[in-house]
C-alpha cells in the first residue's frame, strides 16, 4: 500500500464521509470501538491502525486505500490501464492521440500523488515529443520523469528510460558529446555497481550506437551493437500479446480481481516497452549493415539496412530512419544504382531543416556530392559539400568534418583552385581524430555476458 495521509487529513476524511452518509459516531464505531475514539480520530489526535481503518472503511462503504490515502478505489489500476492504452496508441504511430492519453493520466496521477504512474505519463509525453521533433519539450518531460523517480527512491535501472530519453533528445538536437556522456556514464555506473539489469543495459547500448557513429567512434559502435543484440529479448509479436493482456486486465478489473488485473497490465506495459526497444534494435542492424559495407559485403549490407528500416515505424521515420537511409543510399550507389540512391537522399533532405536533423542532412549532402562528382557535375558536387560542411561545423562532428574537408579539397584541387584546396585541407587537419575513439575518455565497463 502507498504511504497513508497524516492523522488530521484522515480524520477530516472520516468525518466528511460519515456526515455525507448520515451516520452518527456511535453507528460508525460499533461494535469494535467507542464514539469517543471516533471523535478523537476525527479531530486528528490519534493515528488509526490498519485494523481501525479497515473497520471504518467497511462501515463507511469505501475501500481501505481510499480512506487511507484519499485515492478512489482501483485508481492506480485504472491509471495503468489507461497508460497501456496510450502506449499501444503510440506504438501504432498515432502520436497526437497518444499524447492526449498520457496528458490526461499525468493530470490525475499528479492530483492524487501517484509517483510511478506520473513518471510513466511523463515518459510517454517525452516519447511523443521526440516523435514530433519537439526536442526541447521532450527534454523537459524526460527531466521531470527522472526527478519524480529519484524523489520516489527509484533505483538507477528504473530511471534508465528517462536518462535515455534525455540523451536521445540531445543527440537529435546535434549535441553528440553530451548525449554520449549521459549514456556512457549511466552504463558505467550500472556495470561497476553490479546492477546488470538486461533491459536497462539493452536500451542504453542500442541508443549509444548512433552518437558513436556520428563522432567517428566506429569500434565502440560495433561493440555496443553486439552487446545490445546479445541482450535482446526474444519476442514473437509483442503487440498481439500486449493487446491480449490488456483485454484480460479489463475483464479482471470488472470482476474486482485487482491484483490479477495489475499483473496482466504489468505484462502489457513490458511488451509495449519491448516494442520501443525493437525500434532501438534497428540501430544494431544498421551497425551490422555498416560493417558489412566497410568489408565490401554489399548485398548483405543492403539486407541488414533494409531490415533496420522495416523495424522503424513510419511515424518515427523522420527522426530515426534517416541515417539508416543514408547508409543504404551509399550501398546502393556502390552497387551501381546511383539514381535510386539519389532519390532516397532527397527524401531524407525533405524531412529536415538546418536546426533539426543537421547531421543526417549533412550526410545526405555529402553522398549527393560524391554521386554528382561521379557524374562529372563538379558545380553540384561543390554545392553539396559546402552545405554539408556548414551543417557539420554547427554540430561539431569532428570525424565527419575531416573527411568532408578532404573531399572538398580534392575537388577544388582538380578544378585548379589550389589555394582554396589548401584551406580546405588545413581545416580538415584541425578536425582530425583517431579512428574509433572519442574525446570522452575510456569506454564504460561491460556487463558479464
Amino acid at each position: 500500500m502507498s504511504e497513508r495521509d497524516d492523522p488530521v487529513t484522515i480524520g477530516r476524511r472520516v468525518q466528511q464521509l460519515r456526515v455525507d452518509r448520515g451516520l452518527t459516531q456511535k453507528q460508525v464505531a460499533e461494535p469494535a470501538y467507542t464514539p469517543a475514539y471516533i471523535s478523537t480520530l476525527e479531530a486528528g489526535r490519534v493515528r488509526p491502525s490498519d485494523e481501525a481503518l479497515r473497520h471504518l472503511a467497511d462501515r463507511l462503504g469505501v475501500g481501505f486505500e481510499e480512506l487511507a490515502t484519499g485515492r478512489p478505489a482501483h485508481l492506480v489500476t485504472e491509471l495503468r490501464l489507461r497508460l497501456t492504452g496510450a502506449q499501444r496508441t503510440l506504438a501504432t504511430g498515432a502520436t497526437e492521440a497518444a499524447a492526449e492519453g498520457f496528458a490526461a493520466v499525468l493530470t490525475e496521477a499528479t492530483a492524487h500523488g501517484v509517483a510511478g504512474e506520473r513518471a510513466d505519463a511523463l515518459l510517454g509525453l517525452g516519447e511523443c515529443a521526440v516523435d514530433t521533433g519537439e526536442l526541447a519539450t521532450a527534454r523537459f518531460h524526460f527531466e521531470q520523469a527522472e526527478e519524480v523517480l529519484a524523489s520516489a527512491g527509484a533505483p538507477l535501472p528504473a530511471r534508465v528510460p528517462a536518462i535515455r530519453g534525455r540523451a536521445v533528445s540531445h543527440y537529435l538536437g546535434g549535441e553528440l558529446r553530451y548525449a554520449v556522456y549521459l549514456l556512457e556514464s549511466t552504463l558505467d555506473e550500472l556495470n561497476r555497481g553490479g546492477l546488470h539489469d538486461p533491459d536497462a543495459l539493452l536500451l542504453l547500448y542500442a541508443s549509444v550506437i548512433g552518437p558513436y557513429m556520428d563522432m567517428g567512434a566506429h569500434a565502440r559502435a560495433a561493440q555496443a551493437a553486439e552487446l545490445a543484440l546479445a541482450l535482446a529479448p526474444r519476442a514473437g509479436d509483442p503487440a498481439l500479446v500486449a493487446r491480449m493482456h490488456r483485454s484480460v486486465a479489463r475483464t479482471l478489473l470488472a470482476e474486482g480481481r485487482t491484483a490479477e488485473a495489475d499483473a496482466s497490465l504489468a505484462k502489457a506495459a513490458e511488451l509495449y516497452r519491448q516494442l520501443q526497444i525493437r525500434t532501438e534494435l534497428a540501430h544494431c542492424h544498421w551497425m551490422r549493415g555498416y560493417v558489412c559495407a566497410q568489408n565490401g559485403e554489399l548485398e548483405r549490407a543492403e539486407a541488414e539496412l533494409r531490415q533496420a528500416l522495416e523495424m522503424l515505424s513510419a511515424k518515427r521515420a523522420a527522426l530515426y530512419s534517416s541515417q539508416v537511409a543514408v547508409e543504404l543510399a551509399d550501398v546502393l550507389h556502390r552497387r551501381g544504382r546511383s539514381e535510386d540512391a539519389a532519390a532516397l537522399l532527397h527524401d531524407v533532405l525533405s524531412e529536415f531543416t538546418a536546426e533539426r536533423g543537421a547531421l543526417h542532412s549533412a550526410a545526405a549532402h555529402r553522398l549527393l556530392g560524391i554521386i554528382a562528382e561521379d557524374a562529372r557535375d563538379t558545380e553540384a558536387a561543390e554545392e553539396h559539400y559546402v552545405r554539408a560542411l556548414s551543417l557539420l561545423e554547427r554540430a561539431g562532428a569532428a570525424g565527419d568534418l575531416a573527411d568532408l574537408c578532404r573531399l572538398l579539397g580534392d575537388l577544388l584541387r582538380r578544378t585548379g583552385r589550389v589555394e582554396a584546396a589548401l584551406d580546405a585541407y588545413r581545416t580538415g587537419l584541425g578536425h582530425r581524430t583517431a579512428p574509433g575513439t572519442t574525446t570522452l575518455g575510456p569506454a564504460p565497463a561491460q556487463p558479464p555476458l
